[in-house]
Order: structure tokens, then sequence, then C-alpha cells
């Protein structure tokens, strides 16, 4: 399997070239030149496999000629043996033919543990094969810092540097952040939002003679490995409800539509999907978008779902090369109108074509708090902010008929509540507790790096923290 870049200047490349890159060398992202497809036979032969068995069956799609499909299934295996609950990602049914798919059970409670455990899988294994040292630079809106700095924690290969935003993450995630005391793992607090501190991390891989100087990596859904073990729960949860004798639609609350996107290639390989519906906060640009083909920033706005408080959409730079019909040099174009204005309008027929398979919906944080309440009023089960956008929007689409009754709705919960107990409590009355591994989380101690809203502010700390 080959990859090549968004923007058509780049690749192609082998898997372990684009999982080391991270983001492509001309600013696009890496995509394999195909997908590769499942016939129906073969789908309906994932019944009774394990979550770790179709993993690899899906993922070593995506490394054939490197990596076998037993060395993936092997890395998934190490990646998810610590999760807590022997499903890995289980199905809670709710009122209506909707179920929530349930994926806290990593180290860090929330979905993105399932990547980050088997990322740092691969980046030891092509770092070991090449006998070189990375510098992994991140940005996160709260859930992929504390991921990753777990995930990658205690690792001589590699340094792992996060940006997060100072002030708007919840003291949850931050203290995940900040409590991890391994050598060669840094949070770094950035004067500004989740959006500048994606800008520094971009600019500093666009800055070509620094990335190769420090060996610089991604661990953020740019890097297209990020995005691969997250295809693996959409297959799972709807083999368990009837797939591929039976469509579901999704409902998935996301910001940077990465979650999503790994849905949509599901998809592409041959899973029957009937609708995604892209669920956002205030912070509404994807929601905007499927309404009228703008893709228009506005400022960020601090929300009860903080990890969705983004509004430039990285990976949907990914959609629109498809939608495109992969023309690189039209998808650098809108890319660069886009980073220029922060704008870009698509044409109709290409709007058309992404509300085959898309939908929007958007909350606010009166509907969030009002959706946690009914949540665990209606259902006896408490839900984080995210996981309630989500929902929400389910409903919604079942009520206005937009999923018809026949359809499974399979909305992703993407948080433990216990991330976001204020949130929770305001809304349902009910202290979340934190699982036992985590149950002295807010009285360990922090170490913390400070920094302003400055690319030569980044690579300096880089330059004198990575010990490559």
């Amino acid at each position: 399997m080959k990859y090549i870049s968004t923007r058509g200047q780049d690749g192609p490349l082998s898997f372990e070239e684009a999982l080391l890159n991270g983001l492509a060398r001309d600013g696009g992202l890496y995509l394999p030149v195909e997908w590769p497809a499942f016939s129906k036979a073969e789908i309906s032969a994932m019944r009774g496999k394990s979550y770790i068995e179709i993993a690899g069956l899906i993922m070593s799609r995506f490394t054939e000629g490197e990596l076998s499909q037993e060395q993936i299934t092997q890395m998934a295996g190490s990646a998810y043996r610590g999760f807590t609950h022997p499903d890995i990602a289980p199905l809670k049914a709710m009122q209506e033919d909707i179920h929530l798919l349930e994926l806290f059970y990593g180290p860090t409670i929330a979905f993105k543990d399932y990547a980050m455990q088997f990322l740092s899988r691969a980046f030891d294994s092509a770092l070991g094969r090449q006998n070189r040292h990375a510098v992994i630079l991140g940005a996160t809106s709260g859930d992929t810092g504390s991921a990753a700095l777990e995930a990658f924690r205690g690792r001589q290969a590699l340094d792992v540097f996060i940006l997060f935003p100072k002030g708007r993450v919840s003291p949850v995630q931050q203290k995940q952040m900040t409590s991890v005391r391994d050598a060669g793992v840094h949070a770094i607090a950035v004067e500004g939002d989740f959006d500048d501190c994606q800008a520094l991390v971009k600019a500093c891989f666009n800055d070509g003679p620094f990335r190769d100087k420090v060996g610089l990596s991604a661990v953020n859904s740019i890097n297209w490995a990020r995005l691969m073990p997250q295809i693996v729960y959409y297959f799972t949860s709807a083999l368990a409800l009837g797939a591929p004798d039976k469509p579901v639609a999704f409902c998935v609350p996301t910001g940077n539509f990465g979650n999503v996107f790994a849905g949509w290639v599901a998809m592409q390989m041959g899973l029957p999907v009937q609708r995604f519906i892209v669920s956002s906060n205030r912070n509404d640009i994807l929601t905007r978008f499927f309404m009228d083909g703008k893709m228009q920033r506005r400022d960020v706005h601090p929300s009860l779902s903080p990890s969705m408080d983004i509004q430039v959409s990285s990976n949907f730079e990914r959609l629109l090369f498809e939608l495109l019909e992969r023309d690189g040099q039209k998808t650098a174009s809108y890319m660069q109108e886009f980073a220029r204005t922060g704008q870009f309008t698509v044409a109709e027929n290409v709007l058309q074509t992404a509300l085959q398979d898309f939908s929007g919906f958007c909350l606010d944080d009166e509907g969030t708090s009002e959706e946690i309440k009914r949540c665990y009023r209606d259902e006896g089960y408490l839900i984080d902010p995210h996981s309630a956008v989500g929902l929400a929007a389910a409903r919604h689409a079942r009520s206005t008929q937009l999923i018809e009754t026949d359809t499974p709705i399979i909305s992703l919960a993407c948080a433990h509540p216990a991330k976001f107990p204020d949130a929770v409590y305001h809304a349902s009355g009910q202290h979340p507790a934190l699982p036992e591994a985590l149950s002295d989380l807010m009285e360990r101690e922090e170490q913390m790096l400070t920094a302003k809203n400055d690319m030569a502010a980044i690579q300096q700390l880089l330059l004198e923290r990575q010990r490559g």
C-alpha cells in the first residue's frame, strides 16, 4: 500500500514513511492511493471474531507489503491489553434503537486511547527498524494530549511535546497531561486556543530545515496512522447490530473531523452506513458547511465540551480531496484560500455529493446540559458533554425521521463523564467518579511548561529539551 498527499506534491510513499512523516511535505495530509475493500462475505466472516482479531484484519490492509496481518494483530493485542472492558469498545442500548458506543475504557478514559495505544507500538516498530530517534509534536483540545503522553511515556526512541490551550481544557484533562512525569514527555500550555496550537504544529512541520534537524513527527490526526485504528470500532459496532445485512447510521461528536472521517473510510471499505451525523457544539463550522457549502472560520468560544472547541477542522481536508475527485491541485487551492481569508465555498454539486453521506447538527451549552440531565433522568445513565452532543443529534435524527425507525443509530460516547465532573454535576446533580486507576489523579504532582503563541518560542523549547 502506498500513500499520497491531499495536495498532490508528495508521494507515493510507504506506510512507514507516511507514519514517521506525519504531515506531508507539501502541507497536505496523507491518504492511501486507493481504499481497500471487503466483500459482504468477508465482513460477515468477521462476526464472532474478537476486537483484536478484527483490528488485525482491517488495519493490515493499510500496511500491505510492510507489516503482516499477524504483526498488526500482535500490536493491537499489546495496545488493548490494559483496557478495562472485555469487549474493548462495547455498545449500550438506549431508547429508540439508539446505541451508545462506549469509547472510554482505555487508560485516559477517552476515545483517543484506541488510536494512541496502537500508534505508540507502530512508532516503536518503525523507529527500531531504522535505528533512529524522533520528536513528536502535537496539539490537543484536551483528550489527544493525555492519550499521547500516556501511550508514549517511557520510550527512549522519541520525545513527545504536546501543546494545549492554557485555561481551555478541563481540570481533569490538564491533570492527566501534567501528571505524566517520565523523561522525554512534555505538556506545554500555550496562550491562545486549540486552533492556535494546531497552527503552531503545522508551522513547525512546514519549516523543512527545522523538521529535519529534530526528526519531527506527528501523533495528531493529521497523521494517517492515527485514524487507522479508529476505523475498527465502526466495524465492530455495526457488526454487533446486524451488519453487513443491515445498515446502520452513526452520530459522531467532532471538532477536527478525524473521528467521523474514519467512519467514512469504513464505509468505503464496504461497511453499509446509511448516514453520518456530524455533531458540533457552539463552535459549529462543520454544521454550517453542511448547510451551505461554505467553510468559514469564526472565533473559538469556550464551551462545556472543550475538546470540540475548534474552528479549523484539519481532517476535513481529506474529505475535501475526495469530494474534489482526488484533485490535489484544487485541494491545495481551497486550503490556501482558507489560510489566507479564513473561508472557502465549494460548488453546489460538491456540496450535494457530501450531503449524500453527511448531515450536520449543533447543540449549545444549554442544550448540552439538558441532554445530560435528560439521559440521567430517563435512562439512569451519566454521559459527558461531548457524548451528550452526539446523543442529542441521534434523538433529533430519529424524531425528524432523518434516520428511519428500522435503522439502528450508533452514537459515539467519546469520553467518560468523570473527565468533565463539573459540567456533569451541574446538569445532573450527580458526581461522576473517576475509575479506580485514576482515583488519586487530582492529588498527583504536576509538571507543566508554558510558551507564547509563537513558532520561534516553540522551536527553541524543542531544541533545548529534546534528547535525540
